[in-house]
């Protein structure tokens, strides 16, 4: 017997439900401050950075007045704390640059949650323009898989995944 009614089943279920849709719509709503910013406007018809990102949230179903506060969020309008983008460098497992775009209300929280991610996984966060001068130079290393190499990059790949879910919205590997 699962539970004592079919009420007490459901909410449950509903309250399973709604962290998922949460933490998307948490996702998009950065995408929005971003694509404000990046487009200058918070108008539909001049930043089309904006437009893409609207169609995003309506097609997970956001409702219009959460597409509407964070847009003027992103344009100081709203109150509570402005979204800013950092960018974070650091040196993973075989030596990899890794830039990390993050974007945050809170740089204290997210420095810490990528230090302890960077730190479970072998890697060490970078000085500013540490891994960012790298960036017009594209040669791609040279890794032959075998004993330590193989754990390494491994290693790498799993942190690479980790970062993901701290950062939320990028991470770009170069």
């Amino acid at each position: 017997m699962s539970g004592h009614s079919k009420w007490s089943t459901i909410k449950h279920q509903k309250a399973i439900e709604d962290n998922k849709r949460s933490g998307v719509f948490t996702k998009i709503a950065k995408q929005l401050h971003v694509a404000v910013k990046k487009g200058g406007s918070g108008d539909l018809n001049t930043n089309s950075f904006l437009r893409s990102i609207v169609d995003e949230a309506r097609a997970v179903n956001m409702p219009m007045e959460n597409i509407k506060r964070a847009i003027d969020k992103a344009l100081g309008l709203g109150g509570g704390a402005m979204a800013e983008e950092v960018i974070y460098e650091a040196y993973g497992p075989l030596g990899v640059g890794i830039l990390i775009t993050v974007v945050t209300d809170n740089r204290n929280r997210i420095s810490g949650e990528i230090k302890n991610v960077l730190e479970k996984h072998g890697a060490k966060l970078g000085g500013p323009g540490s891994v960012s001068y790298m960036k017009s130079i594209v040669p791609l290393p040279t890794v032959t898989l075998g004993g330590e190499d193989h754990d390494k990059l491994e290693q790498l790949l799993k942190l690479l995944a980790e970062l993901d879910d701290v950062v939320d919205v990028w991470s770009n590997l170069s």
